[in-house]
């Protein structure tokens, strides 16, 4: 090599390891650091910090039938605290080792240490490196969303009050406030802020986007003093302008939102509108803008338009995604414009949609479970309820609505079970009460009916494979495992043929005779056993015959078990459903088939309530006088006689109770029969008392303690029948099923 060329390489060598030096303010240093630290180190770190942005973006999930986060990020409260890097921590062989799995914002906060450890000129006191401050800003950003808002607060604090005249300095301000945002500082955020905008409102040269940045965080600030004017002056600035489509987008949503809670529908409207016509605002907004709408939209005219508008959304095959939410709030309109049928077929659509989400799924169970309820079909109602519950995830189990839906279900819960054991019992008592003549025709239409049936089935299989193999493919014509027309190339066929020479031979092995399950047998015997196994016994009467009870008691337990049921339905349908009709066709067809006179009383007095409500002053005089006339002295006589004058009581109350109190130490000393003793001489002395079912059910215990179940048993249904609505009446059922299961 020439001497000149040689020259020149140790020249332009030395020229660079000139400028590496970071203590040397020179134009040269300054230009190479800063470029170097722009378009290296902070240009990868900014890479892995959007990286990291759009996974937590993408990982946030918003709720739109709540008021939505004006920053839509999803923290973790169970995050794993990371290693916090600061500048000045080293970078060997040994730690580029452990940090290869990073996650994208630890990798973005690595970068940030690194430009600031590698590439900071700190000449006396003074940063020469323009591109240190952007590093610092990436750390606080980096650090923000791995939340840990401390460290974060100390990079945001450390460009202020280093960079004072930095470029990034009001974005950084605002990153700061958002950070005392989320470590419960709002009110030193606010203040930060409000002086900011007012050194923003003078500078006019200042980027707009800017503002319209702290004009969002200043709202996050007021939404967590739950300042909600504040809240809606501050969103309204923030959706003047549109610098992030993404934000602003949200922004108007949740100032929409924020209307419809204060009852604004006007204003909620006008907002939900502008949004959903805005060709700037991502789809999905506008889309949900016009859910929003028609959910705002009241039920005149104008709902009509708006129904109009999302069936034309439901429509357009680009809304898929939607079509749970669309189906839903058309079903609601229709629903508020007096259609129930179409409603309900919206909101069966609503949770059949291919893409649907469990909470979605609770309003539309919760709708059609209300629709049922109101037209007093409980079971079905009590069904969609079950649903919501099946549905609901345990972060919403405790909300409000959801608990609403429980107690009611509880009730229809209890219902249906009562419906049930009334429907079964009495299929069974009318199979009893039939001579053998009768059941015998009964059974044998029922086995020509049911084989009806399974021929049809068996007819749609066979129809189902002709219809495949016209087209060689069977089941799926584009299928490539269903080439030709061959049987063997069909699988549905295959599969009907698999199936039906299983149920007619069993599982046989690839052999010889294998029709034959014992070869020392011959044919014909074989081929009568398999006559015998083809069988069905659900064609048999035999099946059917045999089950139903004979034994007296048997019957005699479901006369009172449905009987139970029947009165348990009739006190559901009067004090918890206010169902009038329903109770009283209930509580009359007990007075119908009752066996046993104690129910009269409680039967003839909640029959004599419900006709004075009715007004049907001839049918409560009946029960009425059932009541003066047999059972004067009861209590609910007294009643009767005296409804506007309080009974007094013989003793007092808390006379009563200790009374209670020693009949009940004398039971837990082992004295049962003398306790009976005690509580069948206090009880008649007594008038009125909340205490008598307390009384009733310690003599029913005590009863339990020395005689045997039967008298047990009639001990305790005399307490569940008599104060079937108090606890211990209650308690008492619970105690006879217990019995009942042994």
């Amino acid at each position: 090599m020439r001497k000149g060329g040689k020259i020149i390489i140790f020249s332009v060598l030395a020229a660079i390891v000139y400028s590496c030096s970071v203590k040397k303010d020179a134009f040269v240093n300054r230009s190479y650091h800063a470029v170097t630290t722009k378009y290296n180190v902070l240009f990868n770190g900014e890479q892995a910090y959007l990286k990291g942005l759009k996974e937590i973006q993408d990982k946030h999930e918003d709720n739109f039938w709540k008021r939505l986060q004006i920053e839509p990020i999803t923290f973790d409260e169970s995050v794993i605290d990371t290693k916090v890097l600061t500048p000045g921590t080293g970078f060997d062989a040994t730690e580029e080792e452990e940090n290869k799995n990073l996650t994208p914002f630890e990798k973005a906060e690595e970068k940030a240490v690194k430009a600031i450890q590698t590439h900071s000129m700190n000449i006396n006191g003074y940063e020469k490196n323009s591109q240190i401050d952007d590093a610092y800003l990436l750390l606080g950003k980096a650090r923000y969303y791995t939340q840990r808002f401390i460290p974060a607060l100390e990079a945001f604090n450390y460009v202020i009050a280093n960079y004072p005249k930095a470029n990034l300095n009001y974005e950084t301000k605002i990153w700061r406030a958002k950070t005392n945002i989320r470590l419960d500082n709002e009110k030193r955020a606010i203040e930060t802020l409000r002086l900011l905008l007012d050194v923003l409102d003078e500078t006019e040269k200042i980027n707009k986007s800017t503002k319209e940045h702290a004009y969002t965080a200043m709202a996050m600030a007021y939404e967590k003093t739950d300042t909600i004017q504040k809240v809606v002056d501050y969103l309204k600035l923030a959706t003047k302008t549109h610098y992030n489509k993404e934000q602003t987008a949200r922004n108007m949503f949740v100032l929409g939102q924020i209307y419809s809670e204060l009852n604004r529908k006007d204003s909620a409207r006008m907002v939900f509108k502008k949004l959903a016509e805005s060709r700037k605002a991502p789809h999905r907004f506008r889309i949900r803008a016009d859910i929003e709408l028609a959910k705002n939209t009241p039920n005149d005219s104008a709902s009509i338009v708006v129904l109009a508008r999302l069936k034309k959304l439901i429509k357009n095959t680009d809304n898929r995604k939607f079509l749970n939410a669309l189906y839903y709030q058309a079903g609601v309109l229709e629903e508020g414009r007096n259609n129930p049928e179409k409603a309900a077929e919206y909101y069966k659509k609503s949770l059949e949609a291919k893409h649907n989400n469990n909470y979605q799924k609770t309003y539309a169970y919760e709708r059609l479970g209300d629709m049922a309820f109101g037209k007093e079909d409980y079971l079905l109602a009590g069904s969609y309820y079950d649903s919501v519950m099946q549905v609901v995830s345990k972060e919403f189990d405790q909300e409000k609505r959801i608990r609403r839906i429980r107690r009611k279900n509880k009730g229809l819960t209890t219902l249906r079970k009562y419906e049930e054991t009334v429907k079964k019992n009495d299929s069974i008592l009318k199979l009893v009460a039939m001579t053998p003549d009768e059941r015998t025709s009964f059974f044998e239409a029922y086995i020509e009916k049911i084989k009806k049936e399974d021929e049809e089935k068996r007819q749609q299989l066979l129809n189902a494979q002709n219809f495949g193999s016209s087209f060689g493919g069977g089941a799926s014509i584009n299928n490539s495992s269903n080439k030709g027309k061959w049987y063997f190339y069909n699988t549905q066929a295959l599969g009907f043929g698999r199936a039906e020479f299983q149920k007619i031979w069993g599982t046989r092995p690839l052999e010889d005779n294998w029709r034959l399950s014992d070869k020392s047998i011959n044919v014909i015997d074989d081929i009568a056993t398999n006559e015998e196994t083809k069988v069905n016994k659900r064609y048999e009467l035999s099946t059917y015959l045999d089950v139903i009870p004979t034994d007296e008691k048997v019957i005699a337990d479901l006369v009172l078990e449905r009987n139970d049921a029947l009165y348990q339905l009739g006190l559901i349908y009067k004090e918890q459903f206010k169902n009038s009709s329903l109770a009283i066709k209930n509580l009359e067809r007990l007075n119908e088939v009752r066996t046993n006179n104690q129910l009269e009383l409680p039967i003839s007095y909640h029959l004599y309530q419900i006709y004075k409500e009715e007004n049907n002053l001839a049918k409560a005089d009946e029960y009425k006088n059932i009541i003066l006339q047999k059972y004067p002295e009861t209590r609910f006589a007294q009643i009767i006689k005296n409804p506007d004058t309080k009974l007094v009581e013989e003793k007092k109350e808390d006379e009563i109770l200790n009374k209670y109190k020693e009949i009940y130490y004398t039971y837990k000393e082992n004295k049962f029969e003398e306790a009976v003793t005690e509580v069948d001489n206090f009880l008649p002395t007594l008038k009125n008392s909340n205490l008598i079912p307390k009384f009733a059910l310690l003599k029913a215990l005590a009863i339990g303690k020395y005689q045997n179940k039967e008298t047990y048993k009639q001990a305790l249904e005399f307490v569940a029948v008599s104060y079937a609505t108090t606890e211990e009446g209650k308690k008492a059922k619970e105690i006879i099923e217990q019995l009942n299961k042994k």
